[in-house]
């Protein structure tokens, strides 16, 4: 199992940048679980040997929260008389701290502070108000990480919340990118890029994934099996941010199966569509889902999709057949596996290679979608008048597969409402795939064509062939 720290080079940069500015500094630092948090702020803090107080929350009462804080806050200040203090209120305990901070710059880093919160609203409060009066002009440097994002996002960045204005800086963790996700594991190139389309590049979960040396090993040990690691995951972590289990489940299992339109969805569920809304919103304000619109479409028509790649395996997978799965009976078929894989790599290549291929650089890119043809990237330069339309494809294609989609691929481009027009316009057409024949017959067409097999030889983008 990896042990070494990978890239998070940014988040670490941002925090060197916070430490060396004068007086008083607070972060907050959030992210979804298992996403690295706590793993950055210790490289941070045993970076150079700094001192300081770092107090891992937990959920249990408020009084119990103090007393453990208030054990990390004497062992700093190498306080015996703080130890024997019977402290009972956030306010005792975080005013002797302000009283008696030392002069030189030290960390106070409370790592799942959304615990604290859930325990006892009131230290928000608190700390502003010693924020206010005493931190703003000390050598403190504060870091509240916490992983409950709705709670994070309400209660501490929010307009309504006490610490609104007095934040530094706040930064928000998301998944590794592949080409550092590969790194934490053995598994066959291949293998490991469609482990990444399955569970994204959360560092805990590919630390799960390291483990094994095959992807269906993997997959059938631990989403379909009952004592699988990912088996009750999205459980735990809907159960964290919200009351409505049944409710939240029931609108992701739906677009699991296609229900994608806010009328489908609430049909589905068995809700009025004007009641969907809030619910949607909350999911997507979280990033457990994403709202898509054809790209030079009308904004008001837009589809919703699960963004989380975990979220969206499971639901379309171990959601689905959990009586099988109990029973020790479901198996994945392969093609399953291809059709899933294939519409997560055109994602992947939207965000995360895409920008790579071009000889220009777009302003715009997404899906298009009219009248039941589609095209699954369009990037466009307005003020250039550029245009690129690109077919994405799992699989393997032959030197006739690929020329029909590309002939398809120019027809469908003509129905693009793209309003610039005339002199000085510049198309391109392409084509990306897990390998494709005759490619530099192709090239010589005029076609750009990209193999995602030149992805082994290349960390951060494809290679054109």
């Amino acid at each position: 199992m990896i042990s070494r720290f990978i890239d998070r080079a940014e988040e670490i940069s941002l925090l060197e940048e916070e430490w060396k500015k004068e007086k008083g500094r607070l972060i907050v630092l959030y992210g979804r679980r298992r996403i690295g948090k706590t793993r950055l702020l210790m490289e941070f803090v045993k970076t150079k040997n700094r001192n300081g107080i770092f107090y891992i929350a937990e959920e249990s009462s408020a009084q119990i929260q103090i007393n453990g804080l208030k054990e990390k806050i004497a062992e700093f200040l190498n306080d015996p008389l703080l130890k024997t203090l019977e402290i009972r209120d956030w306010e005792q305990l975080l005013g002797y701290l302000a009283k008696n901070m030392p002069e030189n710059r030290f960390y106070f880093i409370i790592d799942e502070f959304s615990y604290l919160i859930r325990s006892d609203a009131r230290v928000l409060s608190v700390l502003q108000k010693l924020w206010d009066t005493k931190f703003s002009s000390s050598s403190v440097f504060i870091v509240l990480s916490g992983s409950m994002l709705g709670l994070m996002s309400e209660k501490v960045l929010s307009y309504a919340s006490p610490l609104y204005g007095r934040r530094s800086r706040d930064i928000l963790m998301e998944g590794l990118p592949f080409k550092y996700a590969k790194e934490f594991v053995r598994m066959p190139f291949k293998e490991a890029l469609q482990l990444y389309l399955i569970i994204d590049g959360v560092p805990e979960y590919l630390l799960k994934a390291s483990e094994y040396r095959t992807l269906a090993e993997f997959i059938e040990r631990e989403f379909f099996s009952k004592n699988g690691y990912f088996y009750r995951e999205p459980y735990f972590i809907i159960s964290q941010e919200f009351r409505e289990l049944k409710t939240y489940f029931s609108i992701l299992n739906a677009l699991a199966y296609g229900h994608t339109k806010p009328t489908e969805i609430a049909n589905f569920t068995g809700m009025e569509t004007r009641g969907i809304y809030p619910y949607l919103e909350n999911l997507l304000r979280l990033g457990f889902i994403e709202r898509q619109v054809s790209i030079l479409g009308s904004p008001k028509k837009g589809i919703y999709l699960i963004k989380d790649s975990v979220f969206d395996f499971w639901f379309n997978f171990v959601f689905k057949h959990r009586e099988e799965i109990e029973r020790g009976t479901f198996r994945l078929s392969d093609r399953e596996k291809t059709i899933y894989v294939g519409k997560k790599f055109e994602s992947f290549v939207r965000t995360e290679i895409f920008q790579f291929l071009l000889p220009f650089r777009f302003e715009k890119i997404g899906r298009w979608w009219h009248k039941g043809e589609e095209i699954d990237i369009v990037a466009l330069n307005d003020k250039k008048k550029q245009i690129a339309f690109f077919e994405v494809k799992w699989g393997k294609l032959s030197y006739q597969e690929a020329e029909r989609l590309l002939n398809a691929l120019m027809d469908k481009a003509k129905l693009v409402d793209w309003q610039i027009k005339g002199e000085g316009r510049q198309e391109y057409y392409g084509i990306i795939a897990g390998s494709i024949e005759g490619k530099e017959e192709l090239r010589n067409q005029g076609f750009m064509v990209y193999d995602s097999s030149a992805l082994a030889g290349n960390q951060s983008n494809f290679k054109k062939v």
